[in-house]
């Protein structure tokens, strides 16, 4: 990871010296190539739990899948875009179909979750034990937790067949803003090093929630986006997009608010994502800048450029807070009760 602090004290330091500006703009490019460049360098991080996984290269096409959905089932909410792409809600799918074809298929999930600091002790069981209940069952699914207190993930329980844990080591940073954004890089190293030729998906998720329901082979896609719970019946200018020229996730429109608790795809298209998000971070970094939200502001940029395939709904990231709940037939993942006191300090 790059020291931030010290590169920016010495690009001031650089600066000063004649006029300075030639020589920073020389060495802000230098170190975005050197930050692009690390994204294609061999991961150096401690895989200390390592059970062998289900290789998988070729993702099956959902295209006639996605043909069979009922877009008439919800007429209360918007069940497409404008684009063409589904938005699930329940109702709209067969789930036999979709298990059946994906299993005839081979099909293979990997899952990033990233418990650091005092997120494993408060988050991370419950998350993973929901996950055997619900998440992508019948399909083999292996589970990528990325922490710095590897030592720290032991299971109470056992994990179903064909479903496997890995955990890799990660650095902690300083602030909590900083291990969210930085997840992106570590996310496109994982499917450069190794994802991309074992599975045939790959879905990141913030380890606060908890899965209630099915979160089933429905949600694969080439490119999955999540429609924010907060934010899919207001109005698009009430979006909480980046509205600060001078970041690289900057927006002054947008399509919907996606979410960056859930995002997922093939691994060419998720790594794709992630390259695009910690490129633009850096640079935001280089020129003192934070977006918004963090990562997710560079998250609905990059949405925005590169329209996905498939929205999920609310229904698979609801947040419990919300006292209106009729668009919402079924809970399929909920937001865990906040404890930032206790885990971000």
């Amino acid at each position: 990871m790059f020291a931030w602090n010290r590169n920016n004290h010495f690009l001031r330091i650089m600066s000063g010296y004649g006029k300075g500006k030639k020589i920073a703009g020389t060495l802000s490019c230098v170190m975005l190539v050197l930050g692009f460049l690390s994204l294609y360098a061999r991961s150096r991080n401690d895989i200390v739990v390592d059970q062998p996984g289900t290789v998988r290269t070729t993702p099956v096409s959902i295209v006639n899948l996605d043909d069979s959905l009922n877009y008439q089932a919800r007429p209360n909410v918007p069940t497409r875009t404008t684009w063409n792409a589904p938005i699930m809600w329940e109702l709209m799918f067969d789930a036999n179909l979709y298990d059946r074809t994906h299993k005839e298929a081979n099909t293979s999930v990997a899952m990033t979750v990233f418990a650091v600091g005092r997120y494993l002790d408060a988050y991370l069981h419950k998350f993973l034990y929901s996950a055997e209940n619900h998440f992508m069952l019948g399909l083999p699914v292996t589970y990528y937790v990325f922490t710095d207190l590897p030592e720290q993930v032991i299971l109470n329980f056992t994990l179903g067949p064909q479903r496997n844990l890995k955990v890799v080591r990660v650095d902690r940073h300083s602030r909590w803003q900083d291990i969210s954004m930085m997840r992106m890089k570590t996310i496109s190293e994982i499917i450069e090093n190794e994802l991309q030729n074992r599975f045939s998906y790959v879905f990141c998720f913030d380890v606060d929630q908890e899965f209630k329901a099915r979160f089933g082979s429905e949600a694969l896609g080439d490119s999955v986006a999540m429609v924010h719970a907060h934010y899919y019946r207001l109005p698009k200018e009430s979006f909480t997009y980046d509205r600060n020229p001078k970041s690289k996730a900057y927006m002054d429109q947008g399509d919907y608010y996606y979410h960056a608790a859930i995002f997922g795809g093939t691994c060419e298209n998720v790594k794709a994502l992630a390259d695009f998000c910690y490129l633009n971070i850096m640079e935001d970094k280089l020129n003192n800048v934070e977006a918004l939200w963090h990562d997710e502001s560079h998250l609905n940029k990059y949405f925005w450029l590169h329209k996905p395939s498939k929205l999920l709904s609310p229904e698979y990231c609801w947040d419990l807070i919300i006292h209106d709940e009729s668009d919402i037939l079924i809970k399929r993942l909920v937001w865990a009760p906040k404890e930032y006191e206790k885990v971000r300090t």
